[in-house]
């Protein structure tokens, strides 16, 4: 059994069972790197301050140096309660008894919080760089395609027409905002807690400021009870990964569906595809589908967290050890379908030809009647009434409104001109979306300029 940090009080032997059952060792070794930063931030402070020898701490540095570098080449004691007895005992059988005061002035409880604050501030940067290659990658095939229009749909009933780019900078748009999440919740991970110790703070002189400038932090935690207990930003974190997760769930249908031959908007490559067993002929989108299903994982990680911290009394409890599972599974599976979206993107091919038979459907440009007629002088509702009288007597018919004759027109309305059947296709029916933020080429054209620019900033 590997040397505890602890037990000096205790005269029995901890049980088998509850060595196993209480271990974090398998999961928080991912810590290891972060624990060996704060140990040599820690071991520098004391050595500073005098509470030990700076030959001490010169000592200590360079053993936790020696490990870190070596840190994903060794094999940590899976017997080691945690990450932090193990890189202990890995320090005192490579500099001896002085590894033993690496530990003054600090507790596990203040340990831990700093270790995976350093991890949160890590993945969220991880993540944003993620993101932002995905925005990129998106812009560039929203670039390519610029000219293609589709149907858009409300409730899966084809809608209006938009450009192919316009439905895609949605996207980029849904992703800023994830980005901006993960900022707001690293400036709130950013508050430095080692000194905290326990739960009660050190009458010890150390000096935090130190540290915290040391490990690249921006402030200090002010209360060292709220420092050890506190685990906000792990929550803040996961649900700005379930709301991510959401975002590319959504996007993932969309591809879905598109793939379909009942839509046939897009081929996906093979290399991202998958087939069956038993049907030769099928094309599988399974990479998009366990995207889509993501959201009930990540979702599933948040509410354990969630409902770990509910009721949970001040201050440190060993419910928290459980914190770091979930997190570190929704990062870390949010990461992978990230890098797999930006590649996939890469390996979309647009069937032209049957997006551009779809935009001939007249009843996509209902809504470009309307405003004809209310252009004409019509109240809305008047052009409303005229339009869908006209879709009842022609295309539920299976008669085009653009065969209707100018006498065939007037009868509906004494406004229409021969000049309405010019607004019956579907650029046409695009080019007048002009206000701001709509499906206007030139407005989309612009838009993709700016994200352009501001993501290669």
């Amino acid at each position: 059994m590997a040397k505890k940090l602890w037990g000096g009080r205790f005269d029995k032997k901890t049980d088998p069972l509850v060595e196993e059952f209480t271990s974090s060792i398998s999961y928080d070794k991912k810590l290891a790197c972060f624990d060996i930063k704060g140990s040599i931030a820690h071991a520098k402070m004391l050595g500073k301050c005098k509470i030990i020898t700076k030959k001490e701490s010169a000592i200590l540095v360079k053993g936790l140096e020696s490990i870190g570098k070596k840190i994903g080449k060794v094999k940590l004691n899976s017997k080691a309660e945690d990450i932090h007895t193990a890189i202990a005992n890995l320090l005192r059988s490579k500099v001896g008894k002085v590894a033993d005061k690496l530990h003054t002035a600090r507790s596990r409880n203040d340990q831990v919080v700093l270790d995976v604050k350093m991890y949160t501030k890590d993945a969220i940067d991880n993540l944003i760089c993620l993101i932002t290659s995905l925005q990129k990658a998106i812009i560039k095939f929203a670039n390519k395609n610029s000219k293609i229009i589709i149907p858009a749909y409300t409730h899966l009933q084809v809608a209006q027409c938009v450009l192919l780019s316009h439905h895609l900078l949605a996207y980029v748009e849904m992703l800023a905002r994830d980005k901006e999440r993960l900022s707001d919740t690293k400036k709130r991970t950013d508050f430095m807690p080692l000194g905290s110790c326990a739960l009660s703070g050190t009458g010890l002189h150390i000096d935090r400021e130190y540290v915290k400038n040391n490990l690249g932090f921006s402030r200090l935690t002010e209360n060292s009870i709220d420092a050890v207990s506190d685990r906000d930003f792990i929550l803040e974190l996961l649900s700005n990964l379930v709301i991510i997760s959401i975002h590319l769930s959504r996007m993932a249908e969309d591809l879905i569906l598109w793939a379909t031959k009942e839509f046939n908007f897009i081929d996906i490559d093979f290399s991202f595809c998958t087939g069956s067993s038993i049907m030769p002929h099928k094309k599988n989108p399974d990479v998009l589908e366990l995207i889509r299903a993501s959201v009930g994982k990540v979702g599933g990680d948040f509410s354990s967290v969630l409902i770990l911290m509910k009721g949970l009394p001040l201050t440190y409890n060993r419910d928290l050890q459980l914190d770091k599972p979930p997190l570190f599974n929704s990062t870390e599976t949010i990461n992978n379908i990230l890098q797999v979206f930006t590649e996939l993107f890469k390996n979309i091919k647009i069937n032209k030809t049957v997006i551009a038979e779809k935009v001939r459907d007249e009843s996509l440009f209902s809504v470009d009647i309307v405003e004809y007629l209310i252009e004409k002088g019509s109240s809305y509702r008047q052009a409303h009434d005229i339009t869908g009288k006209m879709v009842k007597d022609t295309l539920d018919k299976g008669r085009k409104i653009s065969d209707l004759t100018l006498k065939e027109l007037k009868k509906y309305s004494g406004k229409f001109e021969k000049s309405v059947k010019s607004i019956l296709n579907a650029w046409a029916s695009v080019s007048r979306k002009t206000s701001s933020g709509g499906t206007g080429p030139r407005g989309v054209k612009r838009q993709i300029a700016k994200w352009s620019k501001r993501l290669n900033a």
